[in-house]
Protein backbone atom coordinates (compact mmCIF):
# COMPACT_ATOMS: atom_id res chain seq x y z
CA UNK A 1 0.00 0.00 0.00
CA UNK A 2 1.25 3.44 -0.48
CA UNK A 3 2.30 5.83 2.33
CA UNK A 4 0.13 9.04 0.79
CA UNK A 5 -3.06 7.13 -0.65
CA UNK A 6 -5.21 4.39 -0.49
CA UNK A 7 -6.11 3.18 -4.46
CA UNK A 8 -9.75 1.81 -4.55
CA UNK A 9 -8.52 -1.15 -6.92
CA UNK A 10 -11.78 -2.61 -7.03
CA UNK A 11 -14.02 -0.37 -7.48
CA UNK A 12 -14.98 -1.39 -11.06
CA UNK A 13 -15.86 -4.53 -10.19
CA UNK A 14 -17.55 -3.42 -7.41
CA UNK A 15 -19.97 -0.90 -8.52
CA UNK A 16 -19.47 -0.65 -12.15
CA UNK A 17 -17.69 2.75 -12.27
CA UNK A 18 -13.29 2.67 -12.61
CA UNK A 19 -11.38 4.45 -10.27
CA UNK A 20 -10.32 7.80 -12.11
CA UNK A 21 -6.96 9.59 -10.45
CA UNK A 22 -7.87 13.27 -10.27
CA UNK A 23 -3.84 14.50 -10.81
CA UNK A 24 -4.13 18.39 -10.55
CA UNK A 25 -4.10 18.53 -6.69
CA UNK A 26 -1.16 15.23 -6.85
CA UNK A 27 2.51 16.10 -7.31
CA UNK A 28 4.01 14.31 -10.21
CA UNK A 29 5.60 11.67 -7.97
CA UNK A 30 2.30 10.97 -6.01
CA UNK A 31 -0.03 10.48 -9.45
CA UNK A 32 2.94 8.36 -11.25
CA UNK A 33 2.90 5.93 -8.25
CA UNK A 34 -0.83 5.83 -8.14
CA UNK A 35 -0.65 4.87 -11.68
CA UNK A 36 1.78 2.63 -11.18
CA UNK A 37 -0.31 0.86 -8.38
CA UNK A 38 -3.66 0.54 -10.77
CA UNK A 39 -1.75 -0.72 -13.52
CA UNK A 40 0.21 -3.32 -11.61
CA UNK A 41 -3.15 -4.17 -10.28
CA UNK A 42 -5.57 -4.23 -12.74
CA UNK A 43 -3.71 -3.08 -15.74
CA UNK A 44 -5.48 -0.47 -16.83
CA UNK A 45 -4.75 3.56 -14.85
CA UNK A 46 -7.35 6.60 -15.96
CA UNK A 47 -6.14 10.02 -15.54
CA UNK A 48 -7.60 13.12 -15.31
CA UNK A 49 -6.93 16.67 -15.32
CA UNK A 50 -3.33 16.07 -16.55
CA UNK A 51 -0.50 18.97 -16.69
CA UNK A 52 2.06 19.37 -19.40
CA UNK A 53 4.49 18.74 -17.30
CA UNK A 54 3.06 15.15 -16.02
CA UNK A 55 2.16 14.70 -19.31
CA UNK A 56 5.92 14.58 -20.28
CA UNK A 57 6.56 12.12 -17.03
CA UNK A 58 3.97 9.92 -17.76
CA UNK A 59 5.11 9.44 -21.02
CA UNK A 60 9.12 8.98 -19.68
CA UNK A 61 8.20 6.88 -16.90
CA UNK A 62 5.96 4.35 -18.92
CA UNK A 63 7.12 3.76 -22.60
CA UNK A 64 7.42 0.68 -23.68
CA UNK A 65 6.06 -0.61 -20.18
CA UNK A 66 1.98 0.51 -21.24
CA UNK A 67 -0.38 1.54 -24.00
CA UNK A 68 -0.90 5.83 -23.41
CA UNK A 69 -3.86 7.06 -24.73
CA UNK A 70 -4.42 10.66 -25.09
CA UNK A 71 -7.37 12.54 -24.71
CA UNK A 72 -5.76 15.92 -25.78
CA UNK A 73 -9.17 18.18 -25.18
CA UNK A 74 -9.67 17.14 -21.52
CA UNK A 75 -6.52 16.57 -20.46
CA UNK A 76 -6.50 13.08 -19.52
CA UNK A 77 -4.99 9.94 -20.20
CA UNK A 78 -5.52 6.17 -19.48
CA UNK A 79 -2.60 3.82 -19.38
CA UNK A 80 -3.03 0.44 -20.35
CA UNK A 81 -1.70 -3.13 -20.42
CA UNK A 82 -2.25 -5.34 -23.75
CA UNK A 83 -5.93 -6.95 -23.56
CA UNK A 84 -7.40 -4.73 -20.86
CA UNK A 85 -9.70 -2.67 -22.75
CA UNK A 86 -13.13 -2.53 -21.81
CA UNK A 87 -15.46 -5.07 -23.23
CA UNK A 88 -18.46 -3.21 -25.00
CA UNK A 89 -21.55 -3.44 -22.71
CA UNK A 90 -24.28 -2.56 -25.66
CA UNK A 91 -24.88 1.11 -23.48
CA UNK A 92 -25.34 3.83 -26.12
CA UNK A 93 -24.87 7.85 -24.56
CA UNK A 94 -25.05 10.79 -26.30
CA UNK A 95 -22.79 13.87 -25.33
CA UNK A 96 -23.75 17.17 -26.62
CA UNK A 97 -22.30 20.89 -25.87
CA UNK A 98 -23.56 23.93 -26.12
CA UNK A 99 -20.20 25.14 -27.07
CA UNK A 100 -17.07 24.56 -27.92
CA UNK A 101 -15.39 25.74 -24.82
CA UNK A 102 -17.44 23.59 -23.54
CA UNK A 103 -15.97 20.07 -25.45
CA UNK A 104 -12.98 19.47 -22.69
CA UNK A 105 -15.25 18.66 -19.81
CA UNK A 106 -17.63 16.92 -22.25
CA UNK A 107 -14.52 14.36 -23.54
CA UNK A 108 -14.47 13.71 -19.61
CA UNK A 109 -17.29 12.25 -19.69
CA UNK A 110 -17.21 10.58 -22.81
CA UNK A 111 -13.65 8.85 -21.28
CA UNK A 112 -15.67 7.49 -19.08
CA UNK A 113 -18.06 6.16 -20.74
CA UNK A 114 -15.95 4.64 -22.94
CA UNK A 115 -14.31 3.29 -20.02
CA UNK A 116 -17.23 1.34 -18.83
CA UNK A 117 -18.22 -0.09 -22.03
CA UNK A 118 -20.94 2.06 -23.36
CA UNK A 119 -20.46 3.62 -27.22
CA UNK A 120 -20.62 7.08 -27.38
CA UNK A 121 -22.35 9.66 -29.87
CA UNK A 122 -20.98 13.20 -29.68
CA UNK A 123 -22.41 16.78 -30.97
CA UNK A 124 -20.56 19.85 -30.36
CA UNK A 125 -21.47 23.45 -30.49
CA UNK A 126 -25.01 23.45 -31.19
CA UNK A 127 -26.32 25.94 -28.01
CA UNK A 128 -29.72 27.92 -27.77
CA UNK A 129 -27.57 31.10 -29.62
CA UNK A 130 -28.32 29.00 -33.00
CA UNK A 131 -30.50 26.80 -31.81
CA UNK A 132 -31.05 25.36 -35.59
CA UNK A 133 -28.05 23.44 -34.97
CA UNK A 134 -29.00 20.90 -32.76
CA UNK A 135 -32.19 19.92 -34.57
CA UNK A 136 -30.31 17.04 -37.16
CA UNK A 137 -27.73 16.20 -33.77
CA UNK A 138 -30.08 15.33 -31.96
CA UNK A 139 -33.07 13.08 -33.99
CA UNK A 140 -29.82 10.91 -35.15
CA UNK A 141 -29.12 10.04 -31.45
CA UNK A 142 -32.54 9.31 -30.86
CA UNK A 143 -33.83 7.86 -33.33
CA UNK A 144 -30.81 6.26 -35.31
CA UNK A 145 -28.87 5.61 -32.62
CA UNK A 146 -31.13 5.21 -29.97
CA UNK A 147 -28.78 6.48 -27.40
CA UNK A 148 -29.81 5.20 -23.38
CA UNK A 149 -29.30 8.85 -22.00
CA UNK A 150 -27.46 12.28 -23.30
CA UNK A 151 -24.84 13.90 -21.16
CA UNK A 152 -25.38 18.12 -22.15
CA UNK A 153 -22.71 19.93 -21.34
CA UNK A 154 -23.12 23.82 -21.01
CA UNK A 155 -22.00 27.14 -19.85
CA UNK A 156 -23.26 30.98 -19.18
CA UNK A 157 -26.68 30.62 -19.07
CA UNK A 158 -27.06 26.99 -18.61
CA UNK A 159 -29.99 26.79 -20.88
CA UNK A 160 -28.92 23.73 -23.84
CA UNK A 161 -29.91 20.89 -20.94
CA UNK A 162 -33.45 22.07 -20.67
CA UNK A 163 -34.37 22.66 -24.17
CA UNK A 164 -32.92 18.79 -24.98
CA UNK A 165 -34.85 17.31 -21.83
CA UNK A 166 -37.69 18.98 -23.21
CA UNK A 167 -37.93 16.77 -26.20
CA UNK A 168 -35.93 13.81 -25.25
CA UNK A 169 -37.56 10.84 -24.14
CA UNK A 170 -34.29 9.45 -22.46
CA UNK A 171 -32.93 11.11 -19.17
CA UNK A 172 -30.78 13.66 -19.57
CA UNK A 173 -27.56 14.63 -17.24
CA UNK A 174 -27.11 18.28 -17.17
CA UNK A 175 -23.35 18.99 -16.90
CA UNK A 176 -22.73 23.03 -16.24
CA UNK A 177 -19.19 24.03 -17.39
CA UNK A 178 -17.44 26.92 -16.10
CA UNK A 179 -17.35 29.10 -18.82
CA UNK A 180 -19.31 32.51 -18.69
CA UNK A 181 -18.27 35.86 -16.79
CA UNK A 182 -19.47 38.43 -14.87
CA UNK A 183 -22.55 38.03 -11.99
CA UNK A 184 -23.02 34.36 -11.88
CA UNK A 185 -20.04 33.71 -14.19
CA UNK A 186 -18.10 30.50 -13.37
CA UNK A 187 -20.63 27.97 -13.48
CA UNK A 188 -23.00 29.06 -11.07
CA UNK A 189 -25.73 30.74 -13.27
CA UNK A 190 -25.36 27.14 -15.32
CA UNK A 191 -25.95 25.32 -12.50
CA UNK A 192 -28.50 27.32 -11.09
CA UNK A 193 -30.48 27.36 -14.45
CA UNK A 194 -30.54 23.52 -14.45
CA UNK A 195 -31.26 22.85 -11.53
CA UNK A 196 -34.72 25.78 -11.85
CA UNK A 197 -34.89 23.47 -14.81
CA UNK A 198 -39.56 23.51 -15.84
CA UNK A 199 -38.14 20.40 -18.17
CA UNK A 200 -38.75 17.00 -16.31
CA UNK A 201 -36.64 13.81 -16.66
CA UNK A 202 -33.44 15.99 -16.14
CA UNK A 203 -30.41 15.69 -13.17
CA UNK A 204 -27.99 17.84 -12.81
CA UNK A 205 -23.97 17.32 -11.72
CA UNK A 206 -21.55 20.09 -9.81
CA UNK A 207 -19.49 22.40 -12.41
CA UNK A 208 -17.27 20.60 -14.57
CA UNK A 209 -17.85 17.52 -13.35
CA UNK A 210 -17.31 15.83 -16.25
CA UNK A 211 -16.21 12.16 -14.84
CA UNK A 212 -19.56 12.22 -12.12
CA UNK A 213 -21.58 12.99 -15.81
CA UNK A 214 -20.18 10.17 -17.59
CA UNK A 215 -20.35 7.99 -14.88
CA UNK A 216 -23.83 7.95 -14.17
CA UNK A 217 -24.72 8.39 -17.59
CA UNK A 218 -22.73 5.04 -18.24
CA UNK A 219 -24.64 2.79 -15.14
CA UNK A 220 -27.43 4.12 -17.05
CA UNK A 221 -26.73 3.04 -20.31
CA UNK A 222 -25.56 -0.35 -19.12
CA UNK A 223 -28.30 -0.99 -16.77
CA UNK A 224 -30.46 -0.07 -19.83
CA UNK A 225 -28.63 -2.42 -21.87
CA UNK A 226 -28.71 -5.36 -19.41
CA UNK A 227 -32.56 -5.14 -19.09
CA UNK A 228 -33.03 -5.70 -22.68
CA UNK A 229 -30.38 -8.21 -23.24
CA UNK A 230 -28.18 -5.94 -25.42
CA UNK A 231 -25.13 -7.17 -27.50
CA UNK A 232 -22.56 -4.93 -28.95
CA UNK A 233 -23.94 -5.69 -32.65
CA UNK A 234 -27.46 -5.21 -31.05
CA UNK A 235 -29.95 -2.41 -32.99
Amino acid sequence: MLPFAQPDFDRAQRKGVPEVILADRKSPDETVAIARAFLERTGRAILSRVGPELEARLRREFEGQAEIEWIAPARAAVLRRPGTRPAPTGGRVGIITAGTSDIPVAEEAALVCREMGCQVWTAYDVGVAGIHRLVEPLRIMLEEARVDVLVVAAGMDGALPSVVAGLADVPVIGLPTSVGYGLGGGGVAALYSMLQTCAPGLAVVNIDNGVGAGAVAALIANRTAMARGASPDHK
